[in-house]
């Protein structure tokens, strides 16, 4: 049906009309935020402690030295630490997808020969999941040295505090992983085993593929949280961006070294939790187009 000119001019005006409104909705959510901001910067500038805590938590010097460091005179550069959080963070965030991943299909397996693996499985998660992290580090960071053991008592901190991420992320990512696995259909796991699939191979080529896709923004939330608690690992005494932070302020009385870790904290976080946006978007986008086929 050919559509009139009054009708091709009336949804033009619609049309028009609904780009205004946008436009104007968009002005006026950005000059509320600019209203919002100048309020809460006009009560931290006017409040009687302003001078003192900008001195505290920001001073320009402190915040540059902080950063740079100077060994000569007691303290350590809070930029150079940071690179032992991003080591720490890619080395557990390895062995946790990995580790995860096994515990998870441990978990899932029916067969009774497995049936004692299950139950460790399951008490591994129960406890690591109920245990806060930094008891976790601690237990391990205090623990294993004081076995005197060969090789577990001698490694250097950084090392135990991985390791303790490692045990307590393990336990939280396997539960993202089992919610993926049973998020697949039965009917398409029925119908690899109807193809003559055993239940390894229909878990390898049809169960964890699809598992992983749907999995990955909750996982990719996960690593953020495990980027910012290799912090905890400075309670060990390793040199990371938070205990040379902690070193520069117990030795000039300032607080300004802990607001330029958190700025190179916030430097790594916020990529990745931009990225983590783009990919559930991207999910969510795919999801309607199959449902609207």
């Amino acid at each position: 049906m050919t559509e009139s000119p009054l009708d091709l001019t009336r949804r033009g005006s619609r049309l028009l009309g609904g780009g205004q409104g946008q436009a104007r909705g968009v002005a006026l959510s950005t000059a509320s935020t600019i209203v919002v901001l100048a309020v809460f910067a006009a009560l931290f500038l006017l409040a009687p402690g302003s001078a003192a805590v900008r001195h505290t938590f920001f001073s320009p010097s402190d915040m540059w030295h902080a950063l740079i460091g100077d060994p000569a005179k007691g303290y350590y550069s809070v930029g150079a630490a940071i690179w032992l959080n991003i080591r720490m963070f890619l080395a557990a965030e390895a062995i946790i997808l990995v580790a995860a991943l096994l515990l998870a299909v441990i978990r899932q397996s029916t067969s009774p020969v497995l049936l004692p693996l299950r139950v460790v499985a399951l008490a591994f998660v129960d406890v690591f999941r109920g245990v806060p992290t930094i008891l976790v580090v601690y237990a391990v960071g205090f623990g294993l040295p004081a076995l005197n053991l060969a090789v577990v008592s001698t490694q250097d901190p950084a090392v135990y505090g991985v390791l303790g991420l490692v045990l307590s992320y393990s336990a939280y990512v396997c539960e993202v992983y089992r919610a993926g696995i049973n998020s697949v259909p039965l009917a398409q796991v029925s119908a690899a085993r109807s193809l003559g699939l055993t239940h390894p191979q229909a878990m390898r080529y049809v169960i964890l593929p699809q598992a992983v896709r749907t999995v990955i923004p909750p996982l990719l939330n996960d690593f953020i949280s495990l980027q910012k608690d290799t912090a905890l690992v400075s309670v060990l005494g390793a040199i990371e961006a938070n205990r040379a932070a902690e070193i520069y302020s117990s030795t000039v009385f300032t607080y300004s070294s802990f607001v330029v870790a958190a700025l190179l904290f916030l430097v790594l976080t916020i990529p990745l939790a931009r990225f983590t946006d783009h990919l559930i978007a991207r999910d969510r986008r795919r999801r309607l187009a199959g449902a609207t086929v």
